[in-house]
């Protein structure tokens, strides 16, 4: 069964920093590109980072300087180090994975809750 479970979410405060997972079973995830996204209540979901199978990496403007995503092909995972959260990063982030950048993704994990509060 191809699956993709997001751990890592949790609440932190401003300034303060979380690492995301993205563990794969089913798959092997260096064969695909892989994508960060997010989406907070009442807004459309946005994509945060991808890693493509060379490891080359983008980020979306709004955290570029604060995120960086990584990838253990020994573990069948990704990571989504964040630094620097802001409140405006509080949103539900999913992992996705596909195996062509111009395609749709086609696997999605479950989420996990991120909330940036004081």
């Amino acid at each position: 069964q191809l699956q993709l479970v997001e751990s890592g979410g949790g609440l932190v405060q401003p300034g303060g920093s979380l690492r995301l997972s993205c563990a794969a079973s089913g798959l092997t995830l260096d064969s695909y590109v892989i994508g960060w996204f997010r989406q907070a209540p009442g807004k459309e979901r946005e994509g945060v980072s991808c890693i493509s199978s060379d490891g080359t990496s983008y980020y979306g403007d709004s955290v570029k300087g604060r995120f960086t995503i990584s990838r253990d092909n020994a573990k069948n995972t990704v990571y989504l180090q964040m630094n620097s959260l802001k409140p405006e990063d509080t949103a539900v982030y999913y992992c996705a994975a596909t195996l062509r950048s111009d395609r749709p993704y086609d696997y999605w994990g479950q989420g996990t809750q991120v909330t940036v509060s004081s």
